[in-house]
Formats: C-alpha cells, sequence, structure tokens
C-alpha cells in the first residue's frame, strides 16, 4: 500500500483495485468499511503535490519508519478504548498477516494472495495455509473415523532375526 498511487486505483464491482505495472492487478480490498474509507480519502485534496496515496509530509510516498510511526500513533490511540489491544503486539507485518489470513478464509486462491502480498515464491505464502487451523479442521472432517483394528504381537522373520543377531 505503501507504493500505491492515487491515479491507478480502479472500482469493480464493490471492488478496489490498484493497476501494476505488471499488467495485472491487486485487490485493495472487498471491505465495504474500509471501500468508503478510501474513497473519501481520494476526495482530500493532495497535498503538496502527493504523488502517493498515502504520502508523507513532503508529498512522498512514506517509508518503513513512516508506516511504523504512524501505526504506533494510532495503536496507542486505540488502546485507551479497546482494552484487548492492550497486550498484544501490532505492526505493519502482523496487519500485513492478518489481511493474508482473511484473504485465505474468504476463499481466495494462495497463488492470489502471492501476488497480493509480492511474494517470489509461492513456498513463502503456504506457511499462511499452515497456520489456518479452519482449513485444518475442515480437512480432517472429511476423513472417515480411524478404527482401531485388534493389536497382535509383533513376529520378527527369520531372516530379520539373523541381521539382528549378526550386528
Amino acid at each position: 500500500m505503501r507504493t500505491v498511487r492515487p491515479g491507478i486505483i480502479k472500482w469493480q464491482r464493490r471492488r478496489c483495485y490498484d493497476e501494476l505495472s505488471r499488467g495485472g492487478s491487486n485487490v485493495l480490498t472487498r471491505k465495504l468499511v474500509a471501500q468508503q474509507a478510501l474513497q473519501r480519502w481520494l476526495r482530500e485534496p493532495g497535498k503538496r503535490g502527493a504523488t502517493a496515496l498515502f504520502p508523507n509530509m513532503h508529498g512522498g510516498r512514506l517509508s518503513v519508519d513512516g508506516v511504523q510511526a504512524l501505526l504506533n500513533k494510532y495503536v496507542a490511540k486505540a488502546r485507551e478504548h479497546c482494552i484487548s489491544l492492550r497486550s498484544k503486539r501490532v505492526s505493519p507485518h502482523v496487519l500485513r498477516h492478518s489481511a493474508a489470513m482473511e484473504l485465505l478464509q474468504a476463499g481466495v486462491d494462495c497463488s492470489v494472495i502471492a501476488l497480493w502480498l509480492g511474494h517470489e515464491a509461492m513456498e513463502t505464502t503456504l506457511t499462511y495455509l499452515h497456520a489456518h487451523l479452519e482449513l485444518k479442521e475442515s480437512a480432517l472432517a472429511k476423513l472417515k473415523p480411524y478404527e482401531r483394528a485388534k493389536a497382535e504381537r509383533f513376529r520378527p522373520s527369520d531372516r530379520l532375526l539373523e541381521f539382528l543377531n549378526a550386528l
């Protein structure tokens, strides 16, 4: 989101996209509340000829430190009203991970999430699948229950006994 420019945002069927230089597009948001907030933000007059969607005080794109500082500021404010946030660590990475998990829960394909996150390898995105407990539970629900057979005593073959005796 740090690199998105206002002029490349497109709205289609309740989805908001930014057009990538690779010719594809990234889904920015599907949540109506987020879309409305983004539309209001886009109506704000640009500051100092800003070229970034979320500009720094000089009109350029926010640095990583700038994003962290803004997040810290608003998390501190939110913690005053939301007690559960007081014990949680909130970082840009946590927000990024949460967004990816929401997309996964909404049924978005892992390859699309990988593009959205900017991952070069699908293996990086597959870690989200490992963290998604609901997917694991639904996969387990599709299995037949394990039926335990009557336990039999192990009887090694003569060949195995000969091998073990030779050691």
